[in-house]
């Protein structure tokens, strides 16, 4: 039997459709307010999910101390995923209210600066481009055109281009997914992506059952 996936509960997340998706998948997930709850699941994957204000995520995380358990899941290359504010968090910063992020990567959290024609938030269907071959989170899915579903007014600007893993265009291109190691992050919401969203679930709990060796 797989080891379950520990859901991050911030209090404004979308916990039912996330926690659905991974059951969905034949996964296992279980929600956590703490860093006690997280260390006694026995989790082998990670997911921090968020819809709403950056600043209520990031201030949920340090109040309950998850901050600090976030940063060590990552530090071992333990399988994690971000999904929305779940990967804005990751950054230094944001333009939203001038929001510390959690400082995982370098970069910035900026808001879209679009044509008047192009609405913000960016709401709706697109399809996503992989830059990337081979990650655990792309089996099953094409390199181009698999669309999926954002809702978001603020795009991540990481320094290292080698994070990132997929672009989506609207407008000028923007980073949609990262990619480091065991930790998977992306902008659009996989539980609301239907069967291509439902693939990324899938192939995340599937990289959370393999044996981690932690250093």
């Amino acid at each position: 039997m797989s080891a379950p996936v520990a859901v991050i509960d911030t209090g404004i997340c979308n916990l039912r459709s996330v926690t659905k998706a991974l059951e969905a998948v034949g996964a296992s997930p279980v929600v956590v307010r703490t860093p006690a709850e997280a260390g006694e699941c026995g989790a082998g994957g990670m997911v921090l999910p968020g819809v709403g204000a950056l600043r209520d995520c990031v201030l949920s995380l340090r109040t309950s101390g998850l901050d600090a358990t976030v940063a060590d899941w990552i530090a071992r290359d333990r399988p994690f995923l971000g999904v929305c504010l779940g990967m804005q968090a990751l950054f230094d910063s944001s333009e939203e209210g001038e929001v510390r992020g959690l400082g995982i990567f370098p970069g910035r959290v900026v808001r879209f600066r679009l044509p008047a024609a192009l609405k913000v938030p960016h709401m709706g269907w697109n399809a996503v481009r992989f830059l990337r071959r081979g990650t655990a989170l792309q089996e099953g899915l094409a390199d181009e055109g698999e669309s999926f579903y954002f809702v978001h007014s603020f795009h991540c600007v990481p320094e290292d281009r080698g994070l990132v893993l997929a672009e989506c265009d609207y407008g000028p291109p923007f980073v949609a997914a990262i990619a480091r190691g065991r930790l998977f992050a992306t902008q659009f919401h996989p539980e609301k992506s239907q069967a291509k969203g439902l693939r990324i679930y899938r192939n995340f709990a599937a990289s959370a059952a393999q044996p981690v060796i932690c250093p």
